[in-house]
């Protein structure tokens, strides 16, 4: 059950800031309710409200909507006239398809002088012998019933027969109101209760076959409860709108249940997978003349642009259509800078332009470094063979790239090298000592 609330008000009355004070229109329509409260104390200076096509059994709680011209309850469980003396603008009522039995109710109309047009069409009453001629003599000032203007003769032939017309329309109510009775207490045997098991038994299966492609116990128990005769009050239209509510309810559990995983685009190792989840034609193409890659993507012609995403990483694309992930891995690496995506005017095509990315650096394998334990190899560089072809000798440097600084030269205790003596005493005069074993070469140029 639905209840009339102010935040259900508010969200309805966008149109005038949520305020509900100054509110002089409001939509309530298809929203279940199934009690009119609470609008005559917070909507006093309402004109226009629709309340169609929910389950109201009665008209209430609106005599003090002094300022109410227009009221629409079609689509209702409404089965008697009432309540509405207090509305003195009252200029329209619509009832239509409601399940008012009493006609004789509309003289409750009398006292809204001001109402103009009336709608009982599709009511039990509206079949009644000599329904349009006593409406329109109970009820001077309507103008308009059922969409249908009322003629000044038409008011005087009905006047003239007034009586006899309360008399048939009576007859008729009476009638009328016992074979609803009757109907009642023969939908609260068998046929009512197949409806109830086929409402409570749970929601039919989303195929409504079994494998062998027979319907179901599912599938049979909906087409008996909706096939069933039964009789049209407003008990009956309740039962079906339980019926249904029930049935998206369990829907939207097994939607709930069935929510498939999130689609892998990158695994766990970093791969980047190929997508295609639209489902759409492309064509990746590479332009040898411009140095790019081009894709061309067949989305849908008519799509507004604002439903697509375009991401470009330097190895692969990835596009969003409508919530729906295309993402394909790129032959070379390529520029997401300097990219671009065009849309196509006449096919309405995709078109991603993706510079090559100029001197594309690789992983190479690191060769191993030698153990702190090993013993250090000693090279002597007057050894070396390109030495002997007088090739010039170049610094090698360990492909780790990891170079300390600090153990180019070795440093030396003071009282071993020149190097400690040096920086205690910078003035005194510096006398290079050979190592042991140097031999003097006269070819080999000074280093300095």
């Amino acid at each position: 059950m639905v209840y009339i609330t102010e935040d259900l008000i508010r969200r309805r009355a966008e149109h005038n800031e949520c305020e509900i004070f100054s509110l002089e229109e409001v939509s309530l329509h298809q929203q279940d309710i199934e009690r009119i409260e609470h609008i005559e104390r917070w909507c006093r200076d309402l004109k226009i409200l629709y309340l169609q096509n929910n389950l109201i059994p009665r008209i209430e709680n609106v005599g003090r909507l002094k300022k109410l011209e227009y009221l629409n309850l079609a689509l209702n469980n409404i089965q008697v006239i009432e309540n509405l003396e207090g509305c003195e603008s009252l200029q329209k009522l619509d009832l239509t398809l409601n399940f008012v039995g009493r006609l004789s109710s509309v003289a409750a109309l009398k006292e809204n002088l001001h109402l103009g047009q009336l709608f009982l069409v599709g009511n039990p009453c509206a079949v009644f012998q000599g329904y349009r001629e006593y409406v329109i003599a109970t009820l001077p000032q309507l103008q308009c019933l059922d969409g249908t203007a009322v003629t000044r003769s038409e008011r005087i032939a009905a006047n003239q027969g007034l009586e006899e017309l309360t008399r048939q329309v009576l007859e008729q109510e009476d009638q009328y109101l016992r074979g609803n009775t009757s109907e009642k207490e023969e939908g609260s045997t068998d046929r009512t209760g197949s409806r109830q098991e086929a409402v409570t038994d749970g929601p039919p299966d989303s195929e409504g076959k079994q494998e062998d492609g027979t319907e179901s116990d599912e599938e049979r128990r909906e087409k008996e409860f909706w096939n069933t005769p039964c009789p049209f009050t407003p008990e009956s239209r309740i039962e079906a709108h339980r019926h249904l509510e029930k049935k998206k309810t369990a829907k939207e559990k097994d939607a709930q249940k069935k929510v498939k995983p999130p689609r892998t685009l990158i695994t766990a190792d970093g791969r980047v997978l190929n997508v295609n989840e639209p489902k759409l034609d492309f064509s990746l193409t590479e332009d040898d003349d411009n140095n790019r890659i081009v894709l061309d993507l067949a989305v849908y012609r008519h799509m507004d642009t604002s439903l697509m995403d375009v991401d470009v990483q330097p190895t692969y694309v990835r596009v969003s259509i409508k919530g729906k992930t295309f993402q394909m891995v790129l032959p070379a690496e390529v520029k997401p800078d300097s990219s671009t995506a065009l849309r196509s005017q006449t096919t309405g095509h995709l078109l991603l332009h993706m510079p090559r990315a100029q001197g594309e650096i690789k992983a190479t394998k690191a060769a191993p470094r030698p153990s702190k334990d090993a013993a250090p190899r000693q090279h002597n560089s007057y050894d070396h063979p390109k030495r002997e072809r007088g090739v010039p000798e170049r610094l090698e440097v360990d492909p780790s790239g990891r170079v300390d600084i600090a153990n180019i030269v070795t440093r030396r205790r003071a009282a071993e090298g020149p190097l400690e003596a040096a920086r205690l005493n910078p003035d005194a005069p510096h006398r290079h000592v050979p190592s042991d074993g140097f031999m003097d070469d006269p070819d080999v140029p000074p280093l300095v």
